[in-house]
This record gives C-alpha cells, structure tokens and sequence, in this order.
C-alpha cells in the first residue's frame, strides 16, 4: 500500500498487537507454513512512501526483491537478510522498513528470498545468501554495499560476512544487524524475566526454530552462531536491540567483543523495546530514531571509496537519536 501518511497508534496499543501476532503466528504447536502463511498474510499489509518501486530480480540464483524508492539511485545498496528464525518470513516481512531506508538514504535495498528451514536446513540460507553478496558484488564496489538483517537474518548477515573475511575477500563498506539472534546455543529460558518482558518471541519458539535450522551439536559452530566466532578485521557494525528483546543478550556480547577487537561499533539500545521493534517505523518513535540512525550510518559509511581506514569510520552515538533514551557505545568505552 503507498501513502504518504501513515496514522500514529498509541504505543500500549502496538504492544497489544504485537504480543498478538507472537503469540499466534510464532506458536511451535503450528506447523511451519501455517506461521508462515499468517505472517505473510499480516506483513502484505503495509505502508510504503508514495512512489516506490518493488521489482523482483533473480540475483545470483535467489528471487529478491529490489525496492527502490522515488529519486533513489541504484548506485549505493542494502542488502537486507529479514527474520523469522530461518525458518518463516519473508521480503515482505521488511518491506516498510526497507522502502522508508531507501527514501532516507536515496539508496536501492536488496531483500533476498533465501531458503527456509526445516524443509533446507543450514546451510542452505547461507549459501543463498553468498551468492546474492557474490552476484551483488560483481557488479559494484563493495565500499558501497551494506550487508544488513534482522533477528535471524542478522545472524545470516554477519555470518556472510565472517565468511568474506575468513577467504580474504573484500569486505563491505558496513554492516546493520537489528535484534540480532546470533547464538543458538543459548538457554533462552535462563532468563525469565526478560523472557517475560519481550511480547514477540519465546524461549519455546526460538527452540523450535533452531532445531529446524540445525542440529543441536552444530549451534556452537561459530558457522551457525557467529557470536562464537573472532570478530577482529569486520567492518563498521551498527547494532540496534531494545532492551526488552529476549536476544538482546546477544547484541550486547557481539558489541563487546567486536569493540575489544578493534572494529568500529556502534550499539544502540531501546529502553523498554521489544524484538524487532525497528521494523516499525511510523508506528513506533523508537523505530523512527532506529531508521534515521540506520539511514545515517549506511550514509557515512559509502561516503568514502578506496581502502577502508575503520579508524577513521565515525561513530554514530545519542546525539543522532532525536532525544530518544539510549545505551550506544563505541570501542573507545564498552559495555558494562
């Protein structure tokens, strides 16, 4: 749907819908295209600027979607990995977020439709997903691509790029990652109060997702969890959770490690923020902040070609976030 406007809900009544949508479309009891028929159907409808483009492409082998908004150049690129545990989800999924990211930065966003888990367990969206950045980079520098992704996609995000580094290819000029769910190994039920707290995800369906994506002797594989892998010689990262998100723990730990290593981080958190609060924007401030900072650092981080100098990268911090209550942190102060 394009407009211009799209109506301001109260935010009790967000987080009213949100925790409905959780609670029915991200039920283990349901079988896998049930929740994704549900959550395909929920993410269809949407607002996007008026003017968009959406064309489907098949882009080193993956269907994707190439949103592009009014005026936007093709010569910068997003490529944006959505969530859903590997398993549901779509580019439909990220399609607001994406439209109104490419109207900020005059940038096209790439949403690739990578193989879904149980019926292609890892490592089929990871091999979806080399190819797409492979293909991608084939045609354009890498100083102008950004690798980005939410929950799980940010976990295919990083792990894509871990992987680029790992064969000595050039790296891309940064990398989003929103809510990142980055270690499946990890006993989500630990935690009851936050897990409580976040009105999207459950411990029971996170558990329900990984084994679908993996064996459970695999999640400790810094190929499955990349927050298990050495995170030095990355390019600058720009980590958005919200502080009532159940994987938050996740993006505390990688921006703690990634600093310590040296890379450029930048580490946002909401207060009083669900999972995948960001994708919101124009029904949530906080997303809205999220996107601008988000639109920001892809701005910044393209602005200059040649070799990558990270000591030189700016750090996008508070003073960006119109005001909005935040945790941001770069290598030069960690995270307590």
């Amino acid at each position: 749907m394009m407009s211009r406007w799209r109506p301001r809900v109260p935010l009790r009544l967000v987080r009213t819908g949100v925790f409905q949508i959780g609670r029915r479309c991200h039920n283990p009891a349901l079988p896998w295209p049930i929740q994704r028929k549900l959550i395909d159907g929920l993410s269809r409808v949407t607002f996007l600027p008026r003017g968009t483009s959406i064309t489907w492409r098949d882009i080193g082998g993956v269907p994707a979607a190439v949103v592009l908004a009014r005026g936007a150049s093709e010569q910068t690129t997003v490529a944006h990995f959505h969530g859903g545990g590997y398993c549901v989800g779509s580019p439909h999924t990220v399609m607001s977020w994406a439209a109104h990211l490419s109207a900020q930065v005059g940038c096209r966003v790439v949403l690739p439709r990578y193989r879904l888990a149980p019926e292609n367990p890892y490592p089929a969206a990871v091999e979806d997903a080399r190819a797409v950045i492979r293909a991608l980079a084939g045609k354009a520098t890498l100083d102008l691509i950004v690798i980005s992704g939410d929950s799980a996609g940010a976990g295919l995000a990083l792990t894509t790029v871990l992987d680029m580094r790992e064969n000595g290819q050039p790296l891309p000029a940064g990398c989003i990652l929103m809510s990142p769910w980055l270690d499946l190994s990890r006993d989500w039920r630990a935690d009851a109060d936050l897990a409580r707290r976040d009105i999207l995800l459950t411990p029971d369906w996170l558990d329900a997702c990984a084994r679908a994506y993996a064996a459970p002797d695999t999640w400790a594989s810094p190929a499955v969890s990349p927050l298990h892998a050495a995170h030095a010689g990355l390019p600058p990262l720009l980590i958005q959770s919200g502080s009532d998100d159940l994987l938050v723990r996740d993006a505390r730990l990688l921006a703690a490690s990634a600093s310590a290593a040296g890379v450029r981080v930048t580490c946002t958190e909401w207060p009083r923020m669900w999972h995948d609060f960001a994708l919101e924007p124009g029904l949530v401030t906080a997303a809205d902040n999220a996107l601008a900072q988000a639109a920001l650092f892809v701005t910044r981080v393209t602005a200059c070609l040649g070799p990558r100098k990270q000591e030189s990268r700016p750090v996008i911090g508070p003073a960006f976030l119109k005001g909005v209550p935040a945790v941001s942190y770069s290598p030069a102060r960690p995270p307590s």
